[in-house]
């Protein structure tokens, strides 16, 4: 076995296809797209190059790829940490400790190579909605952008010495099940306060969805480690890569005397609509059931993508009103369940939120964190 470094064409295509010998046999997963990948890698579209590095390797045997990992950092958020720390993710391997030893080794090394002290894995060089955790429990058919693999890549992760830094649970609620009856009446009881609006964006005011998602994201969410803000450019920017699966009816802000303060953003699953019939590249088939089901609301899966309400605003009601809100509107459109991706375990607050609602753990995924000083204790990550 030999790992090579990745940096053709033809190797990218290999990095590309190689988990597929690894999947073949199993019926729920599904196959991201090459060009969502692709973009990662690319420093013409992926701004943490601007201040970062990433690299990626093939486990060849023989002639054959049999694993693959990326490396990366970014300045800024490497050094947020106590350790200095960068990432691997897009790790796919044979089972078999040898393998996954040396893919690790070979990344590790590269990590301390530009100053790293720890490794975050598998993670994404990126945010955190996509591509983020190993899947330890919870294995149904992968939701856009979530991480799928095989129940023995926990073993791999945790033999190496990975140790858990955080949880992330995906909640799934059924939109048909109402709230409890006194939870129903807390929200009623803030939605008949008329300096507070709770509602869904309309076309007419697209344009002023990048304003609204950053005023509530930045105040929300910045002050956690490794979460960096996003100006109006950049949610612009996702919301044009997203347009072709947007459902503004999905789209839910609440207004505190006109200003965001909070917001609930699902989209339907792009796997259901779209992924399950491409293997990896559009085709004429899978844009054709795309567009019926989409046209016809026809898909009944909502991912919920990001929640979050403002400080000042906390601890009144407010999620619960944007949550029965959306709730009794996507229902009315044919959505028959949501599932609330990335709730970390740090946040018991929106653990209690979830269970709250109704909803239950649907899947779970491990962020893992290796310390390159083994004498060092690892420091899981902070409650918020």
């Amino acid at each position: 076995m030999r790992v090579e470094e990745v940096t053709s064409e033809e190797d990218e295509m290999a990095f590309l296809q190689m988990p597929l010998i690894i999947y073949k046999q199993d019926p729920n997963y599904i196959r991201p797209l090459d060009a969502d990948l692709k973009e990662i890698f690319d420093p013409k579209q992926n701004k943490l190059f601007s201040n970062g590095k990433c690299c990626r390797w093939l486990l060849m045997d023989g002639r054959s790829s049999i694993g693959r990992i990326a490396a990366f950092y970014h300045h800024d958020i490497a050094m947020s940490y106590e350790q200095p720390t960068g990432g691997i993710g897009f790790f796919e391997c044979i089972d078999s400790e040898r393998a996954a030893e040396l893919l690790f080794d070979t990344a590790r090394e590269w990590l301390r190579s530009l100053g790293m002290e720890a490794m975050d894995g598998p993670v994404n060089f990126g945010s955190r909605e996509r591509w983020w955790g190993l899947l330890v429990d919870g294995w149904h058919p992968p939701c856009y952008g979530a991480n799928y693999n095989p129940p023995y890549y926990r073993h791999l992760f945790e033999h190496y010495g990975f140790s858990v830094y955080f949880k992330q649970f995906t909640f799934l609620r059924r939109l048909d099940v109402p709230l409890d009856s006194k939870l129903e009446i807390l929200a009623s009881r803030l939605k008949r306060n008329n300096k507070y609006i709770f509602r869904h964006v309309d076309k007419g005011e697209l344009d002023k969805l990048p304003a609204y998602f950053s005023e509530v994201y930045n105040k929300a969410w910045v002050d956690h480690v490794g979460v960096y803000a996003l100006n109006e450019e950049d949610v612009r920017a996702m919301l044009l890569a997203m347009k072709p699966i947007l459902d503004v009816k999905a789209l839910w802000f609440a207004f505190y005397e006109g200003v965001p303060i909070a917001f609930f953003i699902a989209i339907p699953d792009a796997n259901e609509l779209l992924l399950k019939h491409c293997n990896g590249k559009l085709n004429f088939k899978a844009l054709c059931c795309f567009f019926i089901k989409k046209k016809f609301r026809l898909g009944r899966n909502l991912l919920g993508m990001v929640f979050g309400v403002v400080p000042e605003h906390r601890n009144k009601g407010v999620d619960l009103g944007l949550i029965a809100s959306a709730g009794e509107t996507l229902l009315e459109l044919g959505y028959r369940q949501l599932q609330m991706n990335w709730i970390g375990d740090f946040n018991p607050r929106m653990v209690r939120m979830c269970r709250k609602i109704g909803a239950e753990i649907y899947k779970m995924h491990h962020t893992y964190r290796y310390l390159f000083d083994r004498n060092k204790e690892l420091q899981k990550h902070k409650k918020i």
